[in-house]
């Protein structure tokens, strides 16, 4: 009944549906991994956000090379900034409001100089293409707290005088006139002493979420599964057509017998010899008159 799923073309229905399967499957595992990264990140948000700040002694090592389950960590410097090469970057949004982020060099006590993100400013409305002012940073010796980000990579744009088009650490080395950690900044987190004038806007801290990647790896899932139930009803259907089909074919080879048998029989009924007619009691008489010569 199911023979017909050995022929090439069903065959070649199968390879396409468990080729399709296998490519679900590999983007239901994809989903997942990506799951795993967002939990990762989730995770360290929480453990690193809002933990005790550690002093840079104990981190400097983390400014030149970032390790990933360092990132969010806060670390505490003092120093003081260098308001001279302050840089602002371009296209930074916040709560979906465009602007720019203020990073400026921080010297620190043992010599080693790191880049601060003070924070956000909105877009100004005197100059096109620049914060309407900066606010300066404390002057003279502070203490910092920053959370460690990594350093972001380069873009294939570039910026005016004193901006910058990404917060490319190695880049900005490049124009300051000392050598600066590039492997993190510090996003800051508080200030001390305050500045004279309002500190640019702190960034929001990361919300925890996972995202839609289980439901996406399950629907992915489902789609493999479905495939082959596809597929099953179509051969059942192939199945259940075929013996239509042949029920068919014999009905009409039943009806072609009877009417060939019908054409036979009268075929035959046509050259069969006639059988003579029992002669009746009036035939006897006039045999019996021609014999004595009456008719």
């Amino acid at each position: 009944m199911y023979r017909f799923l050995i022929s090439r073309r069903w065959l070649t229905y199968l390879g396409l549906a468990i080729v399709f399967a296998i490519a679900c499957v590999l983007l239901s595992r994809w989903q997942m991994a990506r799951l795993d990264e967002a939990k990762a990140n989730v995770d360290l948000v929480t453990r690193n956000y809002d933990a005790p700040p550690v002093p840079f002694t104990q981190a400097a090592t983390d400014f030149a090379s970032l390790p990933p389950d360092s990132e969010w960590k806060q670390v505490a410097l003092h120093g003081s900034y260098d308001t001279a090469q302050t840089r602002v970057v371009r296209n930074r949004p916040n709560s979906g409001q465009p602007g720019y982020e203020v990073v400026v060099p921080f010297r620190t006590d043992s010599g080693q100089t790191v880049i601060v993100d003070r924070g956000w400013l909105p877009i100004g409305n005197k100059e096109a293409g620049r914060p309407d002012s900066i606010p300066a940073p404390p002057s003279g010796e502070a203490t910092v707290v920053v959370r460690l980000r990594p350093s972001e990579p380069a873009l294939d744009r570039g910026a005016p005088d004193g901006q910058l088009a990404s917060i490319d650490l190695p880049a900005y080395a490049q124009q300051l006139p000392y050598p600066v950690l590039t492997g993190a900044y510090g996003l800051l987190a508080s200030e001390n002493p305050a500045p004279a004038q309002p500190a640019p806007a702190s960034l929001p801290k990361p919300a925890p979420d996972e995202g839609m990647h289980l439901s996406y790896a399950l629907q992915w899932l489902a789609f493999a599964v479905l495939m082959f139930i596809g597929f099953g009803y179509a051969a059942r259907q192939q199945a259940r057509n075929d013996a239509i089909d042949a029920a068919a074919e014999a009905a009409e080879a039943e009806d072609a017998s009877a009417a060939e048998v019908a054409e036979a029989a009268a075929r035959a009924a046509r050259f069969a010899p006639r059988r003579k007619r029992r002669p009746t009691a009036e035939d006897e008489e006039d045999a019996i008159l021609d014999a004595q010569g009456f008719h």
